[in-house]
This record gives structure tokens, sequence and C-alpha cells, in this order.
């Protein structure tokens, strides 16, 4: 398997321990439940060490838009699917922006790597 390959897949799993550690975030009602403020920090922890090990083959700003613009997505569909959240035409907006400046980036730009 490919660097690449390996950085990408570290990547997808540094998101998702985000995505996850975010929705312990609420779950832990201000750190005041045990339980999930430590799955959280756990997941927190996971996820950075994940994104570090891609940046050995990732170039930062690709890594991070990656990880930031995909984590806002699917943390927005947690809010909307476990807590309800209502998402007005806005922030649709604004998050099929970020979906797009992604798409560009890794369709278009030469500091990408495949």
């Amino acid at each position: 398997m490919s660097p690449t390959t390996i950085a990408y897949g570290y990547l997808t799993i540094a998101i998702i321990c985000e995505v996850v550690g975010t929705t312990f975030l609420v779950k832990s009602e201000q750190f005041t439940r045990l339980v999930p403020t430590l799955i959280m920090g756990l997941l927190y922890v996971i996820s950075f060490y994940l994104l570090a090990q891609t940046l050995k083959t990732i170039p930062l700003g690709v890594a991070y838009a990656l990880w930031g613009g995909l984590g806002i997505v699917l943390t927005s569909l947690v809010g909307v699917v476990l807590f309800k959240q209502n998402l007005d035409t806005a922030a649709v907006v604004g998050i099929a922006m970020i979906v797009g400046g992604v798409v560009v980036m890794n369709l278009l730009s030469n500091s990408v790597v495949h």
C-alpha cells in the first residue's frame, strides 16, 4: 500500500474520531459527565495523532482543509440527525461552499498529493 493511501486512511480515521469526539463533547454536558468527557478526550487525542501522521505525506494546508471541511459537514449532519438541530438556508449554503472548496482543491490544485 502506498504512503499516500495510508495517509488518506489516517486522515479519514482522524476526521471520524474528531466528529465522534465532538458528539461526546455535547454528551459531556460541559464536562460534568465523566465518561463522555473521557471518551471525548481520547477521541480528540487519537484524531490529532492521526492528523500528525497524515502530515508526513500530505501537505498541511490540504490535510487541514479536508479535516476541517469534512469535519464541519459531518458534525452538522450529526447535529441534525442526533440532536434534532435545524440548519437554515444560510447554513446549508455555507456548508455547500466548504464542500465546493474542498472539491476544487482536490481536483484542481497541484498541491494535493494523489
